[in-house]
Parts: C-alpha cells; sequence; structure tokens
C-alpha cells in the first residue's frame, strides 16, 4: 500500500483522478487488488491444481475483483459526503473496517489457494474450524460498512444529488448488507453442489445459495444503477422492491435442493 500512496492525483483517466479526490485510501486499495489479480492469473495458467472441479486460484481471483467494485464503490459513494465527514474519525473507522475485514478474507484465501486447500468449508481440525469461523464474522463486519455509510449519507445528504440517485444509492447500500449477511448466513453451513457454471461454479437448478449471496451482496452497484437509468422516486422503490423479490426467489431455489 505504501508504494501506491505515490500515485499523484492528476495521474490516469479523469474516472480515476475523481475517485482518488472522494476517498483515496479505497480507491488505492481497490486498485491493489486488480494488481494482484494479474499474477494470480498467471498462477492460474500454470497450476493444474483443482479444488471441487475448479482451478484453486479462481476462488481467491473472483475474491479480489468482487472486494475491489466494494472499495471503489463506497469510495465514490463518500465523495458524496460534506469535506468534514470526509476526512473525519467516521470514515477513517468504516475504511479501516474495510480494509481490515476484506485483507483478512484476500489473505487465507489466497494462502489456502497456494497450499491447495479449501478455504470455506475446511472445518475438519480445530484450526481451520476457527478460520471459517472467523471468515464468517470478517465477512458479516465487511458488509457490515455500507449501511454505516448509508447512515453518514443519510445525515450528511448532499443537495447536489439528484433525490431519486440518492435514494437508490442508500437503498442499495443497505440491501447490500441485508441481503447479503441473509444469504451469507444460509450459505455458511450449506456446502454448494458441484458441476456449475463454468467460472462462477453455479447451479441453477436448485441448491446452491451462491446467486442469491450474489445478487444480494451487489445491490450497492446495481441499484444505483437502476436509478440512473429511471431517475424516479417511486420507480427507484419498484426497483428495489422487484430485486428484493428476486433475491427471495434465489433463496428459495437456493434452498430447493437442501
Amino acid at each position: 500500500m505504501q508504494a501506491l500512496t505515490l500515485i499523484p492525483s492528476t495521474a490516469g483517466p479523469s474516472w480515476w483522478r475523481e475517485l482518488l479526490r472522494r476517498e483515496r485510501r479505497l480507491a488505492l486499495y481497490g486498485a491493489l487488488l486488480l494488481a494482484l489479480v494479474l499474477p494470480m492469473a498467471l498462477a492460474w495458467s500454470l497450476d493444474a491444481r483443482e479444488l471441487r472441479g475448479a482451478n484453486v486460484w479462481i476462488k481467491p481471483i473472483k475474491f479480489a475483483l468482487s472486494i475491489s467494485l466494494l472499495a471503489w464503490t463506497t469510495a465514490w459513494f463518500a465523495g458524496h459526503l460534506p469535506a468534514a465527514q470526509r476526512q473525519g474519525r467516521t470514515l477513517s473507522a468504516l475504511v479501516a473496517l474495510l480494509i481490515a475485514t476484506a485483507s483478512f478474507e484476500f489473505i487465507y484465501i489466497t494462502l489456502q489457494a497456494a497450499l491447495g486447500q479449501a478455504s470455506h468449508y475446511n472445518t475438519g481440525d480445530a484450526f481451520h474450524g476457527l478460520m471459517y469461523t472467523l471468515m464468517g464474522l470478517g465477512a458479516l463486519l465487511l458488509t457490515a460498512t455500507q449501511p454505516w455509510l448509508a447512515w453518514l449519507l443519510w445525515r450528511h445528504p448532499d443537495p447536489r444529488q439528484p433525490p431519486a440517485l440518492r435514494l437508490a444509492m442508500l437503498l442499495g447500500l443497505v440491501l447490500t448488507f441485508a441481503l447479503g449477511a441473509s444469504a451469507g448466513t444460509l450459505l455458511g453451513p450449506r456446502q454448494p453442489p458441484e458441476g456449475g457454471l463454468p467460472l462462477l461454479g453455479w447451479v441453477l437448478s436448485g441448491g446452491d445459495l451462491r446467486p442469491a449471496h450474489f445478487l444480494g451482496i451487489h445491490a450497492a452497484q446495481l441499484l444505483p444503477l437502476l436509478g440512473l437509468l429511471w431517475p424516479q422516486r417511486g420507480w427507484v422503490w419498484a426497483c428495489a422492491s422487484a430485486y428484493t423479490a428476486g433475491f427471495a426467489g434465489l433463496v428459495a431455489l437456493g434452498l430447493s435442493g437442501t
């Protein structure tokens, strides 16, 4: 991280400069995770080991991409806070929690991949059982940063932001925790079936809660996009309701084969 802090704010395209201005720490953290995808992709091409029918490096790559997106989304939304709030202790604590929990999960998942061992559902001994429990706690705290940010944005609204887009952003952040954490809680004790879609590994015929979990944890990205497409508060509420209903349907499908 220290080397990345030397990147000047004037470097790169305009969206990158704006992301750095909004929340530099999370912008750089997301960039670091994306940079780490390259050596892991190289390892994937050279390492033929598999776990449950998938290359051992696919899981850490997917996690790095997902957390990078979460970090950048959080950084962008934090830019709607007043300058005093962006520089305050509360946001700093939120950023520290996000980076600490995401780093713990990423390091453990990557280490287990390098060892050719599973990180999830690996509870065969006391150490791995403890680590799996800590991963669940870390994931819960990681997603909890999103409603925390929503609370800050609700208390300190940006007067320049369109009301419908602000509503979509707040609902997306809250639903990321509400849906993502609930799906994660259901998924924790239920190991998904094998033989699903390429790369994703999802089984769409039932018994797999991973599609519901994916939809839940990415509400903070998808709902604001819908808010941009239909910038009316009524449509935002309708989209959020449909989104939640779609999530519930995927949960029911995921539980149908268990």
